[in-house]
């Protein structure tokens, strides 16, 4: 009779034991559910971003002599100045690669537990020009972009305010011409940088892996902007 009792109480021991284990899976499963649900919640997030900043070039260059992407206009005004005022050009302008996280291009897909996927949006890229300058080599001074002494040296081909804004457009067109032809080979380093930058974002948000999917069409949406510099002598 105590042999039939004693096997009893093991057996009820032993029910007790796996329910406990069962609830405690269970337990375990059910809390950690809801925190993957909340990761993923946080990563759609990154959607409030909007237009993302991955990388920056500044460009100068030194305009001796003006060639076709200046046109007519360039045509008309520098290289009469350049070539008898003995001036060189100061050109500057920087390329901002931008990726606009708010597109219908831009999407996040679960590729496992706490790993995600983002398919970025095509490219874009804003070209500013950040100042003009001319370098007289005779009296080995800089001149801020057409200031009044300056404007005498262009006075003889009758340089007015419309000609300021012709040549302005003029420079827009060559920096758009020098940027594109730099683009195309900075396609690389700038993905790069893009990973860089949202996987720390992502993990710092919960993701513990991220992979990325790059549209393979050409960087697009050149902007080419005019930031008027400072009358200030350099």
């Amino acid at each position: 009779m105590s042999d039939t009792i004693l096997i009893m109480l093991l057996s009820v021991i032993g029910v007790l034991l796996l329910a406990t284990l069962v609830l405690q899976v269970l337990f375990f499963f059910k809390k950690q559910k809801p925190p993957q649900v909340q990761i993923s919640s946080s990563i759609e997030n990154m959607r409030s971003i909007g237009e993302l900043s991955v990388f920056r070039v500044l460009m100068k260059e030194i305009v001796t002599e003006t060639d076709h992407s200046w046109g007519d206009v360039g045509k008309k005004y520098l290289s009469w100045v350049l070539s008898s005022k003995k001036m060189a050009m100061i050109f500057e302008f920087d390329i901002d690669f931008r990726y606009d996280l708010r597109s219908s291009d831009f999407s996040i897909s679960t590729s496992g537990p706490s790993a995600y996927t983002l398919q970025m949006p095509p490219c874009f890229y804003q070209v500013s020009i950040r100042d003009i300058r001319f370098y007289d080599e005779q009296r080995a001074r800089f001149l801020p972009w057409l200031l009044p002494d300056l404007l005498n040296a262009f006075a003889n081909v009758g340089f007015g305010e419309e000609g300021k804004n012709r040549l302005v457009e003029a420079a827009k067109g060559h920096a758009e011409d020098q940027a594109r032809e730099m683009i195309s080979r900075l396609k690389g380093e700038v993905e790069t940088s893009c990973k860089q930058t949202l996987e720390l974002i992502a993990k710092a948000l919960g993701a513990q892996q991220v992979g990325f999917r790059f549209h393979d069409e050409e960087l697009k949406k050149l902007v080419v902007d005019y930031d008027a510099p400072e009358a200030n002598v350099a």
